[in-house]
């Protein structure tokens, strides 16, 4: 029975120790850690149990080589409770395998869980410490349990319970020690606790082994190429964002220095005949509304009809040619009747002695643009 229990933990061990294919951390130098155990130590027979216990206390390295498998060197030293020559009286140095039953039986989500069990087998050497002449070493064998609390937020910290059963192989009778055997009268039950830390991962940066995605060929080829094309679209997005900078550049440019430009107040184009003078209003593109830098001259086509009572003025609104019929006469219609409101509410003019008319697209000038105008012609001499 003993020696199929004993083939049974070395299939669980070949088991774990070819799964978990898909978890990051399994280079040689992730997954160490290092322990502190203690407690106590009693013959399994014929010996009161807590009575004979004697303290028992060690060091242990382990390394995790699947989620499933780790693989440990566990060395301990009991305190010695006889009349021999030794404060401590026995040594044990063991290579134990350990197996983590919840991500076997329960898979592994990418983190420890907080409480976990694992069952640990393996082999060592004794030596036991009497007198000179009999001091002798031994073979052993260790089953137990790792009740594991996996603490802390990066869960770097393991406290356990270790209840364990270990056996001296080695056989009592003179014609027997020729083979080792398992005989519960050279077995000693352990009872000890532990604090354990995980040294941090090279590969992933964690304490522990993290899952990792499995991707084809196929799938690989297919994202290399969609991230060719984005950083194809990124570097022509890149090129018209600069362009666009650039234009912005120019345009604050330009904008500061129109800011620093002195108002440049166009001179009053008056023709004056025997009976007609004439005053021209620019309008910019589109709008029909009195620019300020035009304020002034309105200001004289009022003056002068203040000035002369009997005078009249016909106001012409013109646009541009760009834009349809339709809205080029209601435009020039509206910079007639612009320049007319100004003269009849801000300088009191009767409107009765004001003709306003729009008449489309101007064609008095060469340029487009200058043809944007309302032209006052002022009818003062009799």
């Amino acid at each position: 029975m003993k020696k199929l229990f004993t083939c049974c933990v070395l299939g669980v061990m070949t088991l774990g120790a070819s799964a978990q294919k898909t978890v990051q951390g399994s280079y040689f130098f992730d997954n160490w850690s290092i322990g502190l155990v203690g407690g106590g130590i009693t013959p399994a027979t014929h010996s009161p149990f807590w009575k004979n216990m004697r303290g028992n206390a060690g060091l242990e390295i382990t390394k995790q080589i699947t989620p499933v498998f780790g693989l440990g060197v566990q060395g301990t030293t009991a305190v010695n409770i006889t009349d021999s020559r030794t404060a401590l009286d026995a040594v044990n140095v063991s290579l134990l395998g350990n197996f983590n039953l919840m991500n076997l039986f329960g898979g592994y989500n990418g983190r420890p869980r907080v409480f976990e069990i694992e069952a640990v087998a393996g082999a060592g050497w004794a030596h036991s410490f009497y007198d000179h002449s009999y001091d002798y070493n031994n073979f052993t064998t260790k089953y137990g349990l790792n009740l594991n609390f996996n603490v802390g937020q990066k869960k770097a910290w393991t406290l356990a319970l270790k209840p364990a059963i270990v056996w001296n192989m080695e056989n009592d009778g003179v014609h027997e020690r020729s083979y080792p055997r398992y005989n519960v009268n050279n077995a000693a039950i352990e009872l000890m606790a532990g604090v354990t830390y995980h040294f941090k991962n090279r590969s992933n940066g964690e304490h522990y082994f993290t899952l990792q995605k499995a991707y084809d060929q196929a799938e690989i080829d297919g994202l290399n190429c969609r991230i060719n094309e984005m950083r194809g679209q990124i570097s022509e997005k890149d090129g018209q964002l600069n362009r666009a900078n650039d234009k912005v550049r120019m345009l604050e440019q330009q904008l500061k220095e129109c800011r620093n430009r002195k108002p440049v107040i166009e001179q009053v184009e008056v023709t004056k005949t025997n009976q007609t003078m004439e005053s021209v209003i620019t309008f910019r593109q589109g709008k029909s509304t009195v620019d300020a830098s035009q304020l002034p001259n309105v200001e004289r086509v009022a003056t002068y009809m203040r000035n002369h009572p009997e005078a009249k003025v016909t106001i012409k609104g013109y646009a541009s040619p760009e834009g349809s019929v339709d809205v080029n006469a209601r435009i020039a219609a509206s910079r007639a009747e612009a320049v007319k409101t100004i003269l009849v509410q801000k300088y009191r003019i009767d409107k009765d002695r004001i003709t306003a008319e729009g008449q489309g697209v101007g064609d008095m000038f060469s340029e487009p643009d200058w043809n944007r105008v309302s032209i006052c012609t002022l009818d003062g001499t009799k």
